[in-house]
């Protein structure tokens, strides 16, 4: 039985991180991407081949076409390609936006909704050959109701957003599932910036008071990638009741 496969990108730290973990140990072939943290990126390779799991790492900016190219020729010398994909890869602003430089509002274009763009238009040959495909977006709470002070970030997942609903359509008659998961606060290293009485004064806002994990995520994004075939086009909230 051929063994199913999986590419993270943004897979050095974090939700990346706990996706390659959770999927590792399910058996996939694990393809691990990132773009500047390489070190922590084959720290985890190491991690995960010295617990006898398959694993790659394939680093790369997944918002440049050819990096994108490149990462796909070296995963099909292992596999044809990826069963599943979680376009994890992002980076945030918070700041005015009269504040925002040009190349500030194209970082975070890049990073966010191209990433998923060309790491999703680079998959799908080979899951359309297939029959099948799971497409999994790490998006925001804020793709959907926007936050103060983040208006880009909230415009790229809020395009992620779209991308994932009309690709759902697209893709359906092929089998082929696309979803997105609406992050709320998770203790992350893009969230390890607040000082203690800003992340109580967060926490307090959150119905379930607390912080979302990584692992919980990533429990989530292994759920959608084994189940749930009829399940397409979807933001999915989790977030601790907060939108």
């Amino acid at each position: 039985m051929k063994r199913r496969s999986v590419l993270i990108t943004g897979a050095s730290r974090g939700i990346g991180r706990a996706c390659a973990l959770r999927f590792a140990r399910a058996g996939y072939f694990v393809f691990i991407n990132c773009r500047h943290s390489t070190a922590e990126l084959y720290d985890l390779r190491s991690q995960l081949l010295a617990e006898e799991y398959f694993c790659e790492a394939v680093p790369g900016d997944a918002g440049r076409s050819d990096d994108v190219a490149r990462m796909f020729s070296a995963m099909r010398k292992l596999c044809g390609g990826p069963d599943v994909l979680v376009n994890n890869a992002g980076i945030s602003y918070i700041g005015l936006l009269t504040d925002m430089t040009d190349q500030d509002w194209e970082d975070i274009l890049h990073s966010n909704l191209s990433s998923a763009f060309y790491c999703s238009r680079a998959a799908l040959p080979y899951m359309i050959s297939q029959k099948s495909g799971k497409i999994i977006n790490i998006s925001s709470m804020w793709g959907r109701a926007g936050a103060s002070c983040e208006a880009a970030y909230s415009a790229s997942k809020a395009g992620l957003n779209g991308l994932t609903m009309a690709l759902a359509k697209e893709l359906a008659p092929s089998n082929i599932q696309v979803n997105a998961i609406a992050c709320g606060v998770i203790d992350t290293a893009m969230n390890a910036g607040f000082c203690e009485e800003e992340r109580q004064a967060l926490m307090d806002e959150i119905p379930a008071g607390r912080f979302g994990t990584p692992a919980e995520t990533a429990e989530l994004v292994f759920d959608l990638a084994e189940n749930h075939p009829y399940l397409t086009g979807q933001i999915i909230g989790l977030d601790g009741g907060m939108i």
